[in-house]
């Protein structure tokens, strides 16, 4: 009888704490004057797919869908003022890892793309490369390795 009504509590509790944590995801948006460059950017150089788009609004996501982003038009009527202004760039970068950072690399390379950081091991472990997208937004590609 006690484990019946250990085991009632102990699910009891389960339930409660499962009904007060939330799930939360995050996407970056970035507000740009630049939308059709941005999209043709991340589907041609990163194989990223739209999961939404509209006429002031695009949401993308990785190749397996792991992660999204999203570029918002710059001074459309629908948003409120803090929507407005377009991002410069300056100050903000993205990191997207990958099992294979050379393999990226010779793709990207190979689409002319151009590389603001070439291919480098850096001290702490990082082998990567940077591009930068329409918006100046800095994209770092990297494989994470141990340190030696």
């Amino acid at each position: 009888m006690r484990i019946i009504l250990l085991t009632a509590f102990i699910t009891l509790i389960g339930t409660l704490n499962a009904q007060t944590e939330s799930k939360m995801k995050m996407n970056a948006g970035i507000i740009t004057e630049k939308i059709a460059a941005s999209k043709e950017f991340y589907t041609d150089v990163l194989n990223f797919g739209v999961s939404f788009e509209n006429e002031f609004y695009v949401l993308m996501h990785t190749p397996d869908k792991s992660a999204e982003i999203s570029f918002l038009l710059a001074s459309h009527p629908s948003q409120k003022p803090i929507f407005q202004k377009a991002s410069s760039g300056v100050g903000t970068y993205l990191t997207i890892e990958v099992d294979d950072v050379d393999a990226y690399y010779r793709n990207i390379k190979a689409k002319n793309v151009d590389i603001a950081i070439e291919l480098r091991d850096e001290a702490w472990g990082d082998r990567h490369f940077t591009i930068v997208d329409p918006n100046g937004i800095g994209i770092d590609i990297v494989t994470y390795t141990r340190p030696e």
